[in-house]
């Protein structure tokens, strides 16, 4: 189902929807089709494939789905161009093919091995794009045993996609679970394509923002003959992504479920409706570039502020008013906006001298709908540290999903770390080559966190702290002034017994230590500062299970996992 609604419309379908089945057909259908096409702005060949997937929806345009997966080396821009990659293309990727061979572009047909025809050397559902259109009309022959449907509109004062999923089961799964996927595409993005004979001014389709579900989606637990599934989600669209803007006239969203996290059984797809209220209003939709990294006391820097036209006319001036910390200035801005369309304005230098608290906020004048017309962002500098550095990180259920990097300035590798082993504490010291602005990036390649991590400076001055939930990255910045720490007595020869413990546990040879018990989720058990040479914890009080005791003086730190049984 492919078709817009009036606004009206999708409001009264969302009224009878906790009613009842409303969109979805409970009739017997075929299969409809999902292309996930791997693809980047550096592939020469990529335009051909582009072309050939437009082809396939125009012939089945309420059958064909196309997703736009920007990943690997020609999806690396260079020096000012956009960055359409995201956080879910490498896993989409690896489950795509096996062995040597996979190029680009290549894509994956309801995520289907068709024999014969996978394109590396090992197999997988990736084919070249020679193989799409006869493997497309094989699946839309194929019955389905569940049909889906949505739809999907965005309110512009709240700038909330609201969208409705509903599946309905005309025949039994195979599987006892099934996965629902909600994924947000952009079109009519202009960018570089090599290849496309249209410079920077290529215009990119159905390319995937975000995995609104998540990388490999949300658990359907019923699936037999008869079930009907609803969903409802309310997604904030964000202003960009990787600084590329999300265009709210400009985004498509498309459904899909699936058995595991492989087969796809069927598909749909919806282009939201968005109604513009106001002729004119201009909306201050966010700021970026605010600085996030290692400031002085007198400091200075361009912000850019994103300007979205939710009006249904043309935005061509404006005077655009900012301020920080109580010191104002204004800028003329002059240009033409479409409706529901935004751009980028950057702003002159702005000089100020930090506070505790640093506040920025732009304005613009007032016109039909004032609501939208003030932004404001607080800011602090980031953290200052010393030169030696101590990581603790707590892995969950999936540790080999953990990964870490430390860079500099410029952007050089200093270290980096992962994948480590369940539910497990790792302890890294790091000691940074000199005095710098650096960055620090904790991610999850299952794109949805779940790892707690601690980092911390020799004076136990925190530079970073997450509890887990942050998806698949979370990025920090901290200055450093290169002074590493001095060496201390050794702590490797601490030593811990009986592992596993039931009553007492043992330390020993770690005199004018402290120590912190903590399970396996990160949880703080039990601490005692400046301990004896040889010391006994009580533990008949533990639960079962496994344990991280950290051992640490002023200098240095040792972590060791026991169990209570």
């Amino acid at each position: 189902m492919f078709k817009k609604l009036l606004a009206s419309t999708i409001v009264g379908l969302f009224a009878f929807a906790s009613y009842g089945q409303t969109i979805v057909s409970t009739s017997p259908q075929n299969k409809n089709v999902v292309l996930e096409e791997y693809t980047g702005i550096k592939c020469v060949y990529c335009p051909d494939g582009h072309a050939i997937a437009k082809s396939m929806q125009e012939a089945n345009p309420d059958r064909v789905s196309i997703i736009n997966i920007h990943q690997g080396g020609f999806a690396v821009p260079g020096s000012g161009e956009p960055d359409f990659r995201t956080p879910f293309g490498d896993a989409l990727v690896r489950q795509s093919y096996q062995g040597s061979g996979f190029g680009y572009p290549s894509g994956s047909i309801n995520r289907h091995l068709f024999p014969g025809r996978s394109m590396a050397s090992g197999g997988g559902t990736a084919m070249s794009r020679s193989y799409w259109v006869i493997s497309a009309n094989e699946t839309m022959a194929k019955p389905s045993y569940v049909n889906v449907a949505l739809t999907a509109d965005i309110d512009v004062d709240t700038n909330i996609m609201n969208i409705h999923v509903e599946a309905y089961y005309t025949g039994d799964s195979p599987e006892s679970t099934n996965m629902l996927n909600v994924v947000l595409l952009q079109n009519n993005t202009r960018g570089p394509q090599t290849g496309g004979g249209q410079g920077n001014n290529y215009n990119h389709m159905h390319r995937l923002v975000d995995m609104v579900t998540g990388q490999w989606g949300e658990e359907i637990t019923q699936t037999t003959a008869g079930t009907f599934y609803e969903r409802d989600i309310a997604y904030p669209i964000l202003c960009n992504r990787n600084g590329v803007p999300v265009e709210i006239g400009d985004l498509e969203v498309v459904v899909f479920i699936t058995e595991t996290r492989q087969e796809i059984i069927s598909s749909n797809r919806f282009i939201p409706t968005v109604t513009a209220i106001h002729a004119n209003d201009a909306s201050v939709r966010c700021i970026e570039d605010i600085p996030t990294d290692c400031l002085g006391e007198m400091a200075s820097f361009t912000p850019v502020v994103n300007i979205q036209n939710l009006g249904t006319n043309p935005l061509t001036s404006l005077n655009i008013e900012y301020s920080i910390n109580g010191t104002s200035a204004s800028f003329p801005w002059s240009g033409n906006i479409a409706s529901l369309k935004s751009q980028n304005v950057t702003l002159p230098e702005v000089n100020f001298t930090i506070l505790p608290n640093n506040t920025f906020e732009v304005s613009i004048p007032n016109d039909d709908n004032n609501a939208n017309n003030v932004n404001t962002v607080e800011f602090e500098s980031a953290p200052a540290g010393t030169g030696t550095l101590h990581l603790g990180i707590i892995t969950d259920s999936k540790g080999n999903e953990c990964r870490w990097n430390l860079k500099d300035s410029s952007g050089n590798l200093i270290i980096k770390g992962g994948p480590y082993t369940n539910n497990s504490y790792n302890y890294i010291r790091i000691d940074l080559p000199g005095e710098d602005c650096y960055t620090f990036t904790l991610q999850d390649i299952g794109g949805n966190g779940g790892s707690i991590a601690k980092l911390t400076d020799s004076n136990e001055k925190v530079l970073f702290e997450t509890d887990g939930v942050f998806g698949a990255s979370i990025v920090t910045n901290f200055s450093s002034d290169g002074i590493l720490s001095t060496n201390s007595p050794d702590l490797e020869g601490v030593k811990i017994y009986p592992n596993p413990a039931q009553d007492i546990l043992n330390v020993a040879n770690a005199e004018n230590t402290n120590i912190q018990v903590y399970d396996v989720l990160g949880k703080l058990i039990l601490s005692k500062d400046n301990i004896s040479i040889n010391e006994e914890l009580n533990v008949s009080n533990f639960r079962t299970g496994t344990y991280f005791i950290k051992i640490s003086n002023d200098r240095n730190v040792t972590t060791k996992k026991f169990v209570v049984n």
